[in-house]
């Protein structure tokens, strides 16, 4: 009897680390985020009422599309991985996951994501999808050891969730799907330089230099987190002007907004960890609350 039950304690220690690898390897938390944003482009397009069953769907493509290009991202990352202390303990660093399983996932992941989404919804979503997932993977990821505008090309396949979630429910790319996809670019380069002031060190050591300014961590690199804040400030009030929200939504998105390049600015005149840290876990609070802002109208 000791010996089943050690033998099922084995087995159930084994697949729950399998599930963490995966939930790892896809990088779960970030995945939810990208489908948030791929929701509210949705919402942000559908007319009349929707199904709860095309949410489902849009949602499992979703993962499945951004787990598929994390986990490239991880396979070519995987010696780099070994020599930052955020990443070293990732399943492929630590060869708890061997590449060819990585690789027949991430494959499975990605060609199952667009061709549910081209099904369920159109094939327009379904190219839009493919190119998020090439272009992040392939041209972003290599990017990273070369040059810092690789947070420029990396904002694009970063910014196309809400632009996919609205074309789902449109079937076309119009004005208002380039000004979803222009504030989710914009947000992105505050919050990919907060944490690479952060991660200097170990991005450093790995050849990865994502900070505008070539000196670091410097008082130039924290200007641009303002400049690029006012920016989307001002971006972020188009859809009112265009009739695209109503007064209470745009209330709430200039607010958040002003939080948000107050935190900016509180890390150009500290120019230290502590108000990075603030401003990153700003622009994770940022993008959610903004997004609801703007789907307010049609919630209330």
């Amino acid at each position: 009897m000791e010996n089943v039950n050690d033998i099922q304690l084995n087995l159930l220690q084994a697949v729950t680390q399998k599930l963490r690898d995966y939930f790892q390897l896809v990088k779960f938390r970030l995945s939810f985020l990208v489908v948030f944003s791929a929701v509210i482009g949705y919402l942000f397009g559908v007319t009349g009422h929707y199904n709860i069953s095309d949410l489902f769907w849009l949602a499992l493509g979703g993962i499945l599309v951004t787990g598929s290009a994390n986990a490239i991202n991880q396979i070519i990352e995987r010696d780099t991985d070994k020599l930052m202390k955020r990443t070293r303990n990732r399943p492929l660093p630590t060869e708890r996951m061997n590449v060819s399983e990585a690789i027949i996932a991430a494959g499975t992941f990605g060609i199952s994501g667009i061709l549910l989404i081209s099904w369920i919804f159109n094939p327009t979503a379904g190219v839009i999808s493919a190119v998020s997932l090439l272009s992040y993977a392939f041209v972003y990821t290599p990017l990273k050891r070369v040059s810092a505008i690789a947070v420029f090309v990396g904002a694009i396949p970063g910014a196309l969730p809400p632009m996919i979630g609205y074309v789902c429910a449109t079937g076309k790319i119009d004005f208002v799907a380039v000004v979803l996809f222009s504030i989710q670019f914009i947000w992105q380069f505050p919050h990919f330089w907060a944490i690479a002031w952060l991660q200097y060190e170990d991005y450093k050591r790995a050849g990865i230099m994502l900070l505008p300014s070539p000196s670091g961590k410097t008082r130039m690199s924290a200007i641009q987190s303002v400049i690029y804040c006012v920016v989307l400030l001002l971006v972020s009030m188009v859809p009112y002007f265009f009739n695209m929200v109503g007064l209470i939504g745009n209330f709430f998105i200039i607010a958040v907004g002003i939080v948000f390049l107050g935190m900016a600015w509180s890390h150009y005149n500290k120019v230290d960890d502590k108000s990075a840290r603030i401003l990153m876990f700003g622009s994770f609070l940022y993008l959610p609350v903004m997004q609801l802002a703007l789907v307010l109208d049609k919630l209330l």
